[in-house]
């Protein structure tokens, strides 16, 4: 009698080496070389979740508010270091410049715990006091003690909750400068297992091809290029200053094509899409942002 149980077992102990060899390889290939980014990381150990072979490889949307939540640690166009490959079961961690804020160790919550001020002991002794005093004159006299010392109470709660608010503070600004310098990371996951295809150097570079420049794309850093990007004929729109990318942003997008002519914002469910028109000598471009974040265009020429 055939035992599948038995089967899957001898399966999954052969696959745990096959990866672990796997894993040393692409560390070995990929960790301490220099990438250029065609898109912006948004900086948090989440990352930019990549699902290569489905008809929708990253959701653009989900990479807008990651943007927004914690903002871009690595610019496209800019070079990082590839500091870690990890494989996982079903996705393969393509981290960069550290692999992003977030990830043990590091410092998330922005709250300082603050008590309030305790009744002293005359406080307590007073309402005692009042409670058992008979003469209303002289209990008149000790709720005017006790009203001020409940005052002067207050007004301490009141200063230790401004400087906690003032040390929240700090402690935000902290975290988002560290964000803004902890790198970022690719997840490229798939729903069942890692194909054998994606555990190769080959292999992940397709898989992050449209997102990721192999090699330095500056020739003065003294590394290997990787394949320069395709260059748009030069009667394609804005071929002079380059067209846009997905995941730019709007201002990344400004600088590349200058101010737009017309700005229009629409509703889509609970996100906002932004359009805006540019002219450029070689035609017209129509760019829709979602939350800030280039996900279409279109060129026309003149």
């Amino acid at each position: 009698m055939f035992n599948w149980r038995l089967c899957l077992t001898a399966l999954l102990l052969l696959a745990a080496p096959l990866r672990a060899q796997s894993e040393a390889a692409l560390k070995e290939y990929f960790e301490g070389k220099t990438v250029t980014l065609k898109v912006a990381m948004p900086g948090t150990e989440a990352g930019v979740d990549v699902y290569p072979g489905t008809p929708r490889p990253l959701d653009y949307p989900r990479h807008a508010d990651r943007l927004k939540d914690f903002g871009t640690s690595i610019r496209s166009g800019e070079e990082a270091m590839v500091t870690k490959v990890k494989v996982k079961s079903k996705h393969i961690e393509f981290q960069l410049d550290g692999g992003g804020y977030g990830t043990m160790g590091d410092e998330t919550s922005t709250s300082v715990p603050v008590s309030s001020a305790l009744k002293t002991k005359r406080e307590q002794n007073l309402e005692g006091e009042i409670d058992r005093e008979s003469d209303p004159a002289k209990k008149r006299e000790l709720k005017e003690e006790l009203d001020d010392l409940r005052s002067e109470r207050e007004r301490e709660d009141a200063r230790n909750q401004a400087a906690v608010a003032e040390a929240g503070e700090h402690r935000s600004q902290n975290i988002r400068q560290r964000r803004l310098e902890g790198g970022s990371r690719f997840n490229v996951r798939y729903r069942e297992r890692l194909p054998d295809t994606v555990l190769t150097p080959d292999g992940l570079k397709s898989a992050l091809a449209e997102y990721v420049v192999f090699g330095s794309a500056n020739p003065r850093s003294g590394l290997a290029a990787g394949p320069a990007a395709p260059l748009a004929p030069a009667s394609t729109p804005a071929a002079a200053s380059g067209l846009p990318r997905k995941g730019m942003l709007i201002r990344e997008a400004d600088g590349l094509l200058g101010a737009p002519k017309n700005v229009e914002e629409r509703p889509e469910g609970r996100l906002k899409v932004v359009t805006r028109t540019y002219t450029t000598q070689e035609g017209q471009i129509i760019a829709e942002f979602v939350e800030g974040v280039l996900f279409r265009y279109s060129a026309t020429s003149n």
